[in-house]
């Protein structure tokens, strides 16, 4: 490959979330493309990250496009179903969803993978990125988009870019420090966690985890402290007894000097081999408190990184799980306000150019450091969910780099914003997006810049394939009649959005559309007693089957028709349940009921 020199219409750089996404859809959609990955494993914080257990969109009506196609196929392929862990109504084994991202880019012949690069140089002529150098060929492109951890491209084409914290005073973000301070000094970016996955052996002692370098018990003691064992380990419960640690509170998270990620290679190679050995010293303090039945899991992710000195198996990711990362000047910044729900409401303003969508509470990682935000949950469901917001396209285009698109955490946002949308589910949306737009760029050979973002829009939700939701509603799913119907009339009519994020649908007859096939696939129903604690919290005890009976669990459910009927419920009800119970989360998440 030595020298070798390509040429396509649209060439990704990563392969993360948001960049598999990219390749994917473009390539979907007709386009030439060439994805070039670090790791020969494609998805990112999806999958080689090790985050198999991810947040946001999980309601009914947020699992569109991409996303909603990579929750199908996993439900298919993942033995023992998703609904495990507390924190994520979907974790899976990491192979099973590379697989998947595997698969659907093998299947598409316009689409080169080359694993094992790294960028090396980005070429310009004046403004205007035409290709990127790696070590053994190059790669000329009309479209390049940047789907890198850290945003490797902005700074290689120094193209212009923000890194860190920007104050109060710069875009009246009301949880955006008024000055810099020791906060802002000791964590530049959120801090990355190298996941790390162990097992449950049972009554086999599991393999000693040797401690790494600079082992030091104190920065864990209390790690699980008002949660108790079994809830700390089920956090991020995987099928087969294994479970993903990614624990934020005196855990793995590593935010020691992060600005060298950005200073030089040998400098981010000394933050990657720190974190990597904090991980393995959280391990071995696991190990060491709960007992010898608590190992490494072995074989979970399929290569180790050459790059970090270790003497133990496959069970830690082959990347951090970064959290932020270089992020693009964009035409416009995403910022704390435009994710907020509107005062009284419990959706964002929609952005007239909203091209993806995303609902997760802003959350912040500073080891050690509690740092408040501006509130953005409710309950939905009977439990806590995320308001929903928009991403703005502008977001994704320099106002003054041609040929050039950003589709990961590094899109145009800020520090404070960045902690909603560096999500799993809305980085996929936006590579969706991404990808979309650089196959009609090419197809109606324009510039980014100049891309009709209603031919996008119309895209996206008009794809016969993977219609994408891109302005949300709790009640509104895919499946509904007139889904396109309101999806259109509030793209010409943004201003018009209702702040209760309630489409205010003239057919409000939700199918049940789960109720034969729950039944088929469930021989049961359970039987019980429905109880209203407060507002959207809900209990129910089970009579039947017999050894349930007596046990209390939650009611919760993902499905808008399942909400609206918990709503008009009275405590002592009897009811008949369909749906599955989740030990970890002691919750019964709900597909039918009959009263």
């Amino acid at each position: 490959m030595n020298n070798q020199i390509y040429t396509t219409d649209v060439l990704v750089v990563g392969g993360g979330t948001g960049g598999t996404a990219a390749a994917i859809t473009a390539a979907r959609l007709g386009a030439k493309v060439i994805l070039v990955s670090e790791f020969a494993t494609l998805g990112g914080m999806l999958t080689s990250a090790g985050v198999t257990a991810p947040d946001g969109n999980e309601l009914e009506a947020f699992q569109t496009g991409l996303w909603g196609e990579f929750l199908r196929e996993l439900r298919s392929k993942q033995p023992g179903g998703l609904d495990n862990s507390w924190v994520s109504f979907f974790s899976y084994e990491p192979r099973i969803g590379a697989q998947i991202f595997a698969d659907w880019v093998n299947a598409l012949p316009n689409l080169q993978w080359i694993s094992g690069y790294i960028p090396f140089e980005v070429l310009r002529q004046g403004n205007c990125v035409t290709g990127v150098k790696f070590a053994s060929f190059t790669v000329h492109a009309k479209i390049t988009i940047d789907g890198t951890e850290l945003g490797d491209l902005l700074a290689l084409g120094e193209i212009p870019h923000r890194w860190g914290w920007e104050l109060q005073s710069e875009f009246g973000e009301k949880s955006a420090p008024v000055e810099y301070n020791s906060l802002t000094a000791k964590y530049p970016v959120q801090a990355p966690t190298w996941v790390v996955v162990m097992q449950d052996f049972g009554d086999y002692d599991a393999p000693v985890i040797p401690k790494a370098p600079n082992y030091d018990e104190s920065l864990f003691i209390g790690a699980w402290d008002n949660y108790g064992t079994e809830k700390f380990m089920n956090y991020g419960r995987l099928p087969g007894n294994r479970f993903m640690m990614n624990w934020p509170k005196l855990g793995n998270d590593w935010g020691e000097n992060l600005g060298r990620l950005v200073e030089s290679e040998a400098k981010r190679q000394e933050v990657l081999q720190e974190s990597f050995w904090h991980s393995q010293n959280f391990a071995h303090f696991i190990q060491s408190q709960l007992g010898y039945r608590y190992g490494l899991a072995p074989n979970v992710f399929p290569q180790q990184r050459r790059d970090v000195t270790c003497n133990v198996s496959t069970s830690f990711a082959l990347h951090p799980y970064y959290r932020e990362s270089r992020r693009l000047i964009g035409i416009t910044t995403v910022c704390e306000q435009d994710i907020l729900p509107v005062p009284g409401g419990n959706a964002a303003p929609l952005h007239e150019d909203a091209i993806a969508i995303g609902n997760y509470a802003n959350d912040h990682h500073y080891p050690g450091i509690e740092f408040p935000l501006q509130p953005k949950s409710i309950r939905w469901g009977g439990r806590w969910t995320g308001t929903p917001f928009t991403i703005p396209y502008r977001s994704l285009v320099s106002p003054d780099i041609d040929g050039f698109f950003a589709c990961e955490k590094n899109i145009s946002v800020s520090h404070i914003a960045s902690g909603a949308t560096r999500l799993q589910p809305v980085v996929m949306n936006i590579g969706q997006a991404v990808g979309m737009a650089a196959s009609l760029c090419i197809e109606n050979n324009v510039s980014p810049q100049y891309l009709s973002v209603k031919k996008l829009q119309a895209a996206l939700i008009e794809n016969s394939h993977l219609p994408v939701t891109i302005v949300p509603f709790f009640n509104l799913t895919l499946d509904h009649p007139e889904w396109l119907k309101w999806q259109k009339y509030y793209i010409a009519n943004h201003a018009a959005y209702p702040i209760s994020g309630t489409c205010p649908d003239e057919n409000n007859q939700y199918l049940d559309k789960h109720k034969n096939s729950v039944k088929l696939l469930n021989k049961f129903p359970y039987i019980g007693t429905f109880h209203y604690y407060n507002q959207q919290d809900y209990g129910f005890t089970v009579t039947t089957p017999s050894q349930y009976n007596g046990q209390t669990w939650q009611l919760v459910t993902l499905h808008p028709h399942i909400d609206s009927i918990f709503k008009n419920l009275v405590s002592g009800q009897l009811l008949q349940v369909w749906g599955r119970y989740n030990p970890a989360g002691n919750w019964l998440l709900i597909e039918h009921v009959e009263k």
